[in-house]
């Protein structure tokens, strides 16, 4: 089949691929002529495992291709896919749909037959026939059906959730549309990959609902981190033991300094807009958003009271910076929060992340960056994990106490042992144990 995807960012550019990968003819569009020219010498503008490869084979194998002209592709497409950006609207935090409403009027201006056209950006309930209604007033003869087939992406494990995804949601109830679907899913079904086809408005709230989930589970571990602490209770074996109930499972169960990422914040934050507009709050998803915007701050707290309550000219070593590893990611990352708190109290800092320095230097040009993570830690009164790659997973600790000014270690994730740290000299904290 001929997919044509509107965008070649995280979403467009990975489902681009993948889709190319199952043997469809897909074609990337981009008014980002920089980004385009890039994709075609084969520079991937985001970091995800196995992406490069992905692109480069396709592109070779000729299903796979990139442009910054719309009209072609899409009169040719059995299915385009808008997968632009929706960011927080500044002032009020409702999604901004301008990126969505303009490639929808741009797409019906140029199609030829019969359309799919689907939502794969994650919007709120409503706008599929917001985007139904603009394409039938900017073009009444158009013959189309609008759709919605929302993202479930994890950065760093992109590839694997769209070819091994745990369900493929559509919203539609266009029987030619669902046809056009299915086939384009069919190369999952080996994997019983289970489709799931519903109402447009009950697709889009689905996205919307399981990442609201998820984010009050890992904000609910947070807090049952802090009340560890304070009982002293260890919040990992609490994490397992809850975990292994299968009504709750442990996924999403790790205690940390909050989530981040380009997803969390911004959905929750346009779920709790939407109820509140329809005069149906959702009272635990506001309490969820404030609780995580508090505990990043808090964790520069923590940070703070481990080296003897004073960051006040003492070098701080930060490594990771991404909300999360195997990805540049920088969005909403909880170390911005914390490197700001840090510096407000007085405090240098140096950091080191193995993909998101260059991302990190625009947001914080004021930091000093590290070649790797020894180099990080050399003079530094104490070291901080943020993020957990698992290269930090691994340190030769002799080096580190070795290359360290005081053997403090705050460690964000939880990646090393109590009682190990603390055997071999090491002031260690962590998140979640007294």
């Amino acid at each position: 089949m001929r997919v044509t995807m509107i965008g070649s960012g995280y979403v467009g550019l990975v489902s681009g691929a993948c889709f190319a990968d199952f043997g469809h003819e897909v074609t990337c569009v981009d008014t980002d002529a920089g980004k385009i020219a890039a994709l075609k010498r084969g520079e991937i503008p985001i970091y995800e495992p196995g992406l490069d490869d992905l692109v480069a084979n396709n592109v070779r194998a000729g299903r796979l291709s990139f442009t910054t002209e719309l009209a072609g592709p899409v009169a040719a497409a059995d299915a385009v896919f808008i997968a632009v950006g929706t960011p927080s609207r500044r002032g009020d935090g409702h999604a901004d749909l301008s990126y969505v409403h303009q490639a929808a009027r741009d797409v019906v201006a140029a199609i030829d037959g019969f359309t799919v056209v689907v939502t794969k950006s994650t919007v709120p309930v409503g706008t599929g026939d917001e985007v139904e209604r603009i394409m039938r007033e900017t073009r009444p003869d158009a013959d189309f059906a609008v759709v919605s087939n929302p993202e479930f992406l994890r950065e760093g494990a992109a590839i694997a959730d769209f070819k091994r995804p745990d369900r493929i949601v559509i919203g539609t109830e266009d029987d030619r549309a669902r046809k056009v679907m299915e086939d384009l899913y069919r190369p999952l079904y080996l994997n019983a990959a289970p489709l799931l086809f519903t109402a447009r408005r009950t697709s889009e709230l689905i996205k919307y609902a399981g990442n609201a989930f998820l984010a009050t589970k890992i904000t609910f571990i947070n807090e049952m981190a802090d009340l560890c602490e304070r009982v002293g209770a260890n919040v990992q074996e609490v994490a397992r033991g809850i975990g292994l109930d299968n009504r709750i499972g442990g996924k999403f169960l790790h205690a940390g300094p909050g989530y981040g990422g380009s997803c969390f914040p911004k959905d929750t934050l346009a779920l709790i807009k939407t109820a509140q507009d329809m005069e149906s709050p959702l009272r635990l998803v506001e309490t969820v958003v404030a609780v995580n915007d508090q505990r990043k701050r808090a964790m520069a707290r923590k940070i703070i009271a481990a080296c003897g309550g004073s960051v006040r000219a003492k070098r701080i070593a930060i490594l990771g910076l991404a909300f999360k590893p195997n990805t540049d990611d920088m969005r909403e990352a909880p170390s911005l929060s914390i490197v700001t708190a840090l510096l407000d109290a007085g405090a240098e800092i140096v950091a080191y992340d193995p993909e998101a320095m260059d991302s990190a230097k625009s947001l914080m040009p004021e930091i000093a960056y590290a070649p790797d993570a020894y180099a990080c830690l050399d003079g530094a009164d104490a070291l901080v994990i943020v993020t957990e790659w698992d290269a930090f997973r691994a340190l030769d600790l002799d080096r580190v106490k070795a290359a360290l000014r005081h053997p403090v270690v705050i460690d964000l994730r939880n990646i090393y042992r109590s009682g190990e740290m603390h055997a071999r000299g090491f002031t260690y904290v962590n998140v979640g144990n007294a």
